[in-house]
């Protein structure tokens, strides 16, 4: 039987731009239109998951889910540089955050996970999702990582997708492959 993913990436996050959010960032969850257009695209009992952060909680409750919490879905972890700003970096790391930048998919920032990482851990979490319409608030960096996962995807190819807050991608996982449906669909 298919599992109907229904990906949702989570609300902006309401602080800064520029700066590698951590788990605890809050969503900004004002966009009252977005959020009814969304809403009426989900299918009704679904399960529902999101990743640990705030962030995704806080917009999955907008949506009037109650999901159940999945650490594999969570962002990638940028270690040592979460909470910080990418020009501070950029001003303190020169030449080698850069680097970082020429390779993102398979390098790890100091203590942090690389990209390739977060699919392994995609794909652990899909394949605890049951048969059925599964709702999953998560991030952009999750969502890419599913869509490696559906296309067979080199890592460095899946960061070229765009997805946007509040955007929904439709993947289905049938019997003997996948199916994309939609990808950052908005309104």
């Amino acid at each position: 039987m298919a599992t109907n993913l229904w990906l949702i990436r989570h609300a902006p996050v309401d602080g800064p731009r520029g700066v590698i959010h951590g788990p605890n960032a809050p969503a900004d969850l004002g966009n009252a239109t977005a959020f009814a257009a969304l809403k009426t695209s989900l299918p009704a009992n679904a399960h529902a998951v999101c990743s640990p952060a705030r962030r995704t909680r806080e917009t999955a409750a907008r949506l009037g889910l109650d999901p159940v919490e999945q650490a594999a879905f969570r962002e990638q972890d940028f270690g040592a540089w979460t909470g910080r700003r990418h020009d501070d970096l950029l001003a303190e790391l020169g030449a080698a955050y850069r680097e970082f930048w020429k390779a993102p998919a398979s390098n790890r920032p100091p203590g942090g996970e690389s990209f390739v990482d977060q699919i392994d851990r995609a794909r652990a979490g899909l394949s605890l999702l049951p048969a059925g319409d599964a709702i999953l608030v998560v991030h952009s960096g999750t969502i890419r990582a599913v869509l490696a996962i559906a296309l067979d995807l080199a890592p460095e190819q899946a960061l070229r997708f765009v997805i946007d807050p509040l955007s929904l991608t439709r993947i289905d996982r049938l019997q003997n492959g996948w199916r994309v449906v939609a990808v950052n669909r908005r309104g």
